[in-house]
């Protein structure tokens, strides 16, 4: 499929050729993100939609480091957690009265 781009920053036409199938996807921007979007577009002659696909092919390149597993971490966390307060137990802890009882100062 030949497409025909016109650069926002000129009046010239450039054709992209994409392969056998293109897919479009549609964001949501506030007014203001995208007016920044679109300057930084124009400093580097390029797109909005041509910094999104670069960036998404950034994404996904084979240098890029691999998904977090965050159930791991979360594991992890708490393993160091419980390791320097070895000593904690929640049975310990003092009953709701206990924590708002107040003593009179004399």
């Amino acid at each position: 499929m030949l497409i025909y781009e016109k650069r926002e920053t000129s009046c010239e036409f450039v054709i992209l050729w994409y392969g056998d199938s293109v897919k479009n996807i549609t964001i949501a921007l506030d007014d203001e993100t995208y007016r920044r979007a679109r300057i930084i577009a124009a400093q580097r002659d390029a797109s909005v939609s041509g910094l999104v696909k670069k960036y998404l092919t950034s994404l996904s390149a084979d240098g890029a480091a691999p998904p977090r597993n965050l159930k791991e971490e979360q594991e992890s966390l708490l393993d160091s957690i419980r390791a320097r307060h070895a000593r904690f137990s929640a049975a310990e802890n003092f009953s709701r009265d206990e924590v708002h009882e107040r003593h009179a100062v004399h």
